[in-house]
Order: structure tokens, then sequence, then C-alpha cells
């Protein structure tokens, strides 16, 4: 089968690309920033708003499950119609459905705007790679990827501060709704910017929408992800059947996708990504299993300062400030070293994270409770420098060989991997922490049991990224050792 076209003749550099970056990235922070920051205002909300704790847990959990139900169908939209489209109605739906959240007088009306929050989320987030993938090429995509990198990374790190921080600052049981009203004022800014400086997508005649996929696809991710975000209330226990029915539903979607293909109709998500296009494949599997660790630390990090420690969410924060701020400055970095260095980048970066954040959960269970938060700043900010140095980079090499009119649709299944890691992480690792709490109230134990749990998924994470960087070795010295083989190879020559 021959392999689609990249897209790359006919390049020419928009010179307003940086600044549409920027306004792209912007909104990408804000979408992803929300699927924690809320987290640390729960039982604020739910005094006000006299929730029962199942009520106010929809207000993260439903954000984060029609968040990723969107994706693969939003990227695949952006590809067949407009990003630039796409891009700027969801940004002025989140907006809208910001403010809804703010000015929610009760706990059905905030759950329900939270909804559709997500889902605005959704559309927008697949368009941020694709639009990267459209502007970019060679080297400035690596460092624009960088960017990305460093965005996700940190906003998924900086969430519980963010949240601590503003509810320091607007005081009484009102101050929730700030979390969500500060997202007004800066989506109008970046709306505005956006209809002046984002490209529209050259459309090609590829306007086709594989409706039974969307719905195939939609219902799996569902059935997978809803006992997930239903698990503080028991809905893994009673809603155990969802998981392969959900198995089942993606198994016929990836039969009904490779049918399409054999009929020469676009599918939502072409097969093609994960048997043609080099680093797609291992790059979401090393995405997924990253995320069921990495995502959950955050909640069992501020179970354990709150209230184990009596931290407030500021200071519980802070506390994990120091992995958020190596995780900006090594995404960046590794944005420009990409491109030389290749996988190797995310070996040594998973090396790093499993060595900090395995080193933090050793002297927190073993130091004086006094110091000990402190005293693990410099291990936090390894395991942030690694994990800028995981995201980024596998972001870059997931995506960069994917032809640009799959742009979308490829990112949006790339983030709807990391979204299902997230709920397994989020609905895990607190779940494994309570257990190990138990009615002993040993919250180090807790601690311990619950990041050697996420550190296992990080584990699993190196061992696919060690065997892809090495397998990458062994081709380049076949193709040095013997090059006129490998270039009348077909099979070898696409591996290498």
């Amino acid at each position: 089968m021959r392999r689609p076209e990249t897209g790359e003749a006919g390049y020419e550099p928009d010179p307003r690309r940086w600044r549409a970056l920027s306004v792209t990235l912007v909104a990408g922070f804000m979408s992803l920033l929300d699927v924690t920051i809320v987290a640390v205002a729960l039982p604020t909300i739910q005094r006000d708003l006299h929730a029962s704790p199942a009520q106010v847990q929809w207000v993260v959990s439903g954000y984060a499950l029609t968040f990723a139900l969107a994706l693969v169908t939003a990227g695949r939209l952006g590809d067949a119609l407009d990003r630039r489209r796409i891009f700027l109605l969801a940004l002025s739906g989140f907006v809208l459905f910001s403010a809804a959240c703010g000015a929610a007088p009760d706990i059905t009306l905030l759950v329900v705007a939270r909804l559709a929050q997500g889902l605005a989320a959704g559309f927008m987030a697949p368009q941020n790679s694709a639009l990267i993938q459209q502007l970019f090429r060679g080297a400035e995509r690596g460092r624009a990827f960088g960017f990305f990198g460093a965005t996700v990374g940190i906003s998924s790190a900086v969430g519980p501060l963010t949240g601590g921080a503003i509810l320091a600052l607007a005081s009484g049981d009102q101050g929730w709704r700030w979390i969500f009203y500060v997202n007004v004022p800066i989506g109008i800014l970046a709306v505005l910017l956006g209809r002046r400086l984002l490209p529209r997508t050259r459309r090609g005649g590829r306007g086709h929408v594989d409706v039974p996929g969307v719905l195939l696809l939609g219902l799996g991710v569902l059935a997978v992800m809803f006992p997930m975000v239903q698990a503080d209330s028991g809905g893994i226990g009673r809603l155990w059947w969802l998981f392969p029915a959900g198995a089942a539903l993606l198994v016929l979607f990836a039969a009904w996708q490779r049918r399409l293909v054999a009929r020469d109709t676009q599918p939502l998500l072409d097969p093609r990504l994960f048997t043609t296009v080099r680093g797609y494949a291992v790059g979401a599997g090393v995405g997924t299993l990253y995320f069921i660790g990495f995502s959950g630390v955050w909640l069992v990090f501020a179970l354990f300062y709150q209230h184990g420690l009596g931290f407030s969410p500021l200071m519980s924060g802070l506390a994990v400030t120091p992995f958020a701020l190596g995780s900006a400055m090594a995404a960046v970095l590794a944005g420009r070293l990409v491109e030389r260095f290749g996988r190797v980048l995310t070996v040594c970066g998973l090396t790093a994270v499993l060595a900090g954040l395995g080193g933090t959960a050793l002297l927190l269970r073993l130091a004086p409770l006094g110091g000990a938060p402190w005293l693990a700043a410099p291990l936090l900010f390894l395991g942030g420098v690694g994990s800028g140095f995981v995201v980024s980079p596998n972001i870059t090499m997931t995506l960069r060989e994917v032809p640009v009119h799959m742009a979308g649709a490829a990112g949006g299944a790339l983030q709807t991997g990391q979204r299902l890691g997230a709920a397994v992480g989020t609905a895990a690792l607190p779940g494994l922490f309570y257990v190990a709490l138990g009615g002993h109230g040993d919250y180090r134990s807790a601690l311990t049991t619950a990041l050697a749990a996420a550190l296992v998924g990080m584990a699993a994470s190196l061992a696919l990224a060690t065997f892809d960087w090495r397998r990458d070795r062994r081709a380049s010295r076949d193709r040095r050792e013997c090059p006129d083989e490998v270039a009348h190879d077909p099979v070898n020559a696409r591996q290498s």
C-alpha cells in the first residue's frame, strides 16, 4: 500500500506562524489546566452549592469525559473542513461555558456547563497539533512541538497551584467561581487574535465524515471511561461490564476503519497511521502509559499534603511547583534537541522521572515530615526535567511523519490515548491511596503505595521507548553497513 504523501511540497512559511502558535498554546493551556485546577475547589463548591460528594465529583470527571469523547471526531472535522473555523468556534464555546460555570446557581447547572465546557475543549485540542503540522516544517516543527509539550506538561502540573492561588485571592464561599471566570477575558482576547492570525485550511475534496465511525468510537470510549469517572462512587465495581462492551465496540471501530480504507473511502481514523507512519504507534503507546502515572500523582500529592500534613491548597500547590518549573524548562530545550537525538531523549527523560518521583516517595516515607516536602524539591525538579524530555519529544516524534491532511485526526487519537491514560491514573491512584490508608491513617504508607503504582506505568512506558530506541539504532546501523539492501527493501526503508 502506498504511503500517503506528507504534504511538504509547495510549503511556504507563514510569516505569522509563531504568533499564531502563541494563540493556540494559550487556548490549549486553558483547556488542559481546567482538567486539574478545579480539583482544589471541590470542597468549597460542595459546601456552597449543598452538593453530595458524587455530584461534585462530576465537576471534574464530567469535563474529562466529554473532553476525551470529542477529540478524534474534532480532529477529523478540522482536517475535512477548516481547522481555523473549528478552533475559533470551540474556543468561543469554551469561553461561554466557562462563564456559565462561574454563574451556575446550583450543582446541576454547574455539571451541565462543565460537560459542555469539556466538549468545547475536546474540539479545540486536536486543532493545536494539527496547526503545528500545517504551519511548521523541519527543525521549526520540533521547536513548536517543544512549546506545545511544555504547555501540556505545565498545565497538568500547575493546576493545583493555580487553583489554590485563585482561592487564596478570591476569599469567601463564592471564590471558587473565579476559577472559571478567569478564562473569560483570556479566551476573548485569544478569539480576537486567532481571527487575525490563524490560517485557513486548504481543502482538497476531503469533506467526508465517517458517521458510523464517530458513533462506534464515541460509544467505545464512553463505555471504557464511564466506570473510571465514577470510581469514587463505586463505578468500577458496579459498571465493570462496560469495559468488555467498550473493548468490543473499539474492535468493531477498527474493523470498520479498515473496511473503509479497502473501499478507498476516507475513514475517521486511518489505520495506516499505526502501520505505515513511522513512530506513530509506539509514540501513542508511550504517551498513554506515561499519562497513567503522570496524571494521577498530582491528586495523590494533594491528598497527602492537604489531609496528611494539613497544608492549604496554595501550600500544597507550591510544594509540587519544582516539578512544573523543571518540566517547562526542559520541554522547550527538548524541542530544539529532538531532531538531533530522537527517541533517546524520551528514554533519558523517563529514567529521570522514575528517579525523581521514586526518590521523592522514599524521602517522604523516611525523612522527618517537618522539612521533607521542601527537601523533596530537588528531586521533584529532576522529575520535572525528565517529564519535559518525555512529553515534548514524544509528541514531536509521534506526529512529525503524519501527512498534513490527517494531522487533526492523528493528534486527536494521540490525545485520546493520553486522556484514557489520565482517566485510569486519576481513578486508580487515589483509590490505591485510600485503600492503603485504610483505618490506620498512615499517610506515608498510602503515598508510597500510590506512587509505586504510578512508577509501574512509567516503567512500562520506559520499556516501550527503549525498545523503539534500540530498533532505530539497529536500523541506522543496517543502513550504514548495507545501504544498497536497505534502499531496495521498502519495509526496512520505511522503518529506518
